[in-house]
């Protein structure tokens, strides 16, 4: 599962991937004009305390794939090479510029949130519309020559997702039917990814959430969340070397949690994805999965063996946890649950998997 980070020239995109990665891009990187790869790390309060309790001998965040996508500029949108690697993502995080720096030149010589917001949408939907054009010119041909029952179903299929897109509408907000699903899984709708667009403003207005709150009332009818950061401010507060001044820092400037702590939450919620746990005094680590999955479909994140010899999971929830204090204490509250095959695991899910392969 990856993110892909997009943004117009000198949105700030390159700074948060390294904030976010701790990969600085090499020169050769940054020519080769090909996506950029990295990975996250999931800041999360829950694992620390666990790390807490149980003095691990090793602990391990989950992580999750981010990758930097080279210039989103008219020349690239016009070769189509771009969105190449834009349909290889699960998911779109749009890094838009809302500060103003007389330094750092904009493409469109002014700072305008919501008008780039709307080119970068345009200009996915006019991708999934030329694909959508092109598709249903061969459907003609196919349904003429042999009236293909098959083929007049996808035209029907491509027809409704078309009178979708015309009302200036990303196709992720369109319900399908599971049948319409396996018709288009194999094509390169952009639309359809989940995204979430980072507001890059300056510091001085980190504390205004008027901004960000009007686009986020205006795109939710696109199913885009909308957080803001300051880029040259989680750039100043990573630099400082230990966590006190940091928290000094940011406690100054009346940031009570790291926006980039926020982002790789965001990351997780874009891309459906949960959080769950294994403790132990050898190792506290935390895994993602799939929102919806089974107990043994999250064994198998851990490793395929736990999901195909799945007895049963041992669950504790993370909040019985820290306010019980103890493993010990929460099995006496009668709160240590067996669960079978049929359990969902949920946010926080504290899981120890018993198996017999």
């Amino acid at each position: 599962m990856k993110i892909g980070m997009i943004g117009l020239p000198q949105t700030g995109k390159k700074t948060l991937f390294e904030l976010l990665t701790r990969h600085k891009p090499t020169e050769a990187e940054i020519m080769s004009l090909r996506p950029i790869k990295g990975v996250a790390e999931i800041m999360d309060g829950r694992f620390d305390k666990l790390c807490a309790i149980y003095s691990p001998r090793k602990n391990v965040r989950s992580r999750i794939d981010i990758e930097l996508i080279p210039k989103l500029e008219k020349d690239s949108i016009a070769k189509g090479d771009i969105f190449k690697d834009i349909n290889d993502l699960d998911a779109i995080c749009h890094v838009v510029r809302a500060f103003k720096d007389d330094s750092v030149y904009h493409v469109d010589g002014s700072i305008d949130q919501k008008r780039d917001i709307d080119f970068v949408n345009a200009e996915l939907l006019l991708h999934d519309l030329i694909f959508i054009e092109k598709r249903a010119e061969r459907l003609d041909k196919t349904i003429k020559q042999t009236k293909e029952e098959a083929a007049i179903k996808e035209k029907e299929i491509l027809t409704k997702l078309k009178e979708h897109l015309d009302k200036n509408l990303p196709l992720r907000t369109l319900e399908l039917k599971c049948e319409e699903e396996k018709f288009i899984a194999s094509y390169p709708f952009i639309s359809r990814k989940e995204m979430f667009i980072v507001l890059n403003v300056s510091e001085d207005a980190l504390g205004d959430a008027v901004m960000r709150q009007k686009l986020a009332d205006e795109l939710s009818k696109l199913k885009i969340d909308v957080m803001q950061v300051s880029a040259k401010v989680e750039e100043e507060i990573m630099a400082l070397e230990s966590e006190n001044e940091r928290k000094e820092f940011m406690q100054s400037l009346g940031i009570t949690k790291g926006a980039i702590d926020v982002m790789t939450q965001l990351c997780l919620r874009t891309l459906n994805l949960i959080s769950f746990f294994t403790v132990g005094e050898d190792e506290v680590r935390q895994w993602n999965a799939r929102r919806g999955s089974s107990a043994p479909e999250a064994a198998g994140v851990i490793h395929t063996d736990l999901q195909r010899g799945f007895i049963r999971a041992e669950v504790m929830k993370y909040d019985d946890l820290i306010g019980l204090g103890s493993e010990e204490k929460v099995k006496e509250a009668g709160k240590y649950h067996l669960k079978g095959k049929e359990y969902i695991v949920e946010d926080g899910d504290i899981l120890n998997i018993r198996f017999n392969v």
